[in-house]
């Protein structure tokens, strides 16, 4: 196995849409895979300062368009984004950089934007949370993980009727 990755895999939800203790299951920072906690949800739910997040069709394509853009300015070759109504999936070569930086940069960039837009249609209230906190950085190593996160990336979103996420 290689010390660096050939690529990140990496994948963030939408504020309040994912809380710790969710029914689906969940991700606890540095101790992985969680089973449902119904009253740690409701608590994380009642902690929450703004309603949760939905992307509309013109703000999935916005940060869709701010991944494209950041990772060309940055020399990073992407593979693939999926912005969804509910989460972002970006899989994405970063030479140089950490999956927590890439992440991090790559958020940081969407919340500027979608805010510039809200503030230019006029928005009195500019929204503060759009993303949880962190979210899943895996690398891969191999042309075989590599070709699996893009393809899940790309297409696996739409299988069994999911398109009407879209």
């Amino acid at each position: 196995m290689k010390d660096s990755p050939l690529a990140f895999f990496v994948t963030w939800t939408c504020y309040g849409t994912w809380v710790p203790g969710d029914d689906r299951g969940w991700t606890k920072w540095h101790n992985g895979d969680q089973h449902p906690k119904p009253f740690l949800a409701e608590w994380c739910r009642e902690q929450m300062v703004e309603s949760s997040v939905l992307l509309d069709a013109e703000q999935r394509e916005t940060v869709n368009d701010v991944v494209r853009e950041h990772c060309k300015k940055r020399k990073w070759r992407l593979h693939g984004v999926n912005c969804r109504t509910n989460h972002c999936h970006v899989v994405v070569s970063a030479p140089g950089y950490s999956g927590d930086q890439v992440r991090d940069q790559l958020k940081s960039w969407s919340t500027r934007l979608l805010k510039d837009r809200q503030q230019a249609q006029g928005v009195a209230d500019l929204r503060e949370h759009w993303w949880s906190r962190r979210g899943s950085v895996r690398c891969l190593f191999d042309d075989e993980s590599l070709d699996a996160a893009i393809r899940y990336c790309l297409e696996a979103q739409d299988i069994g009727g999911s398109k009407a996420n879209e």
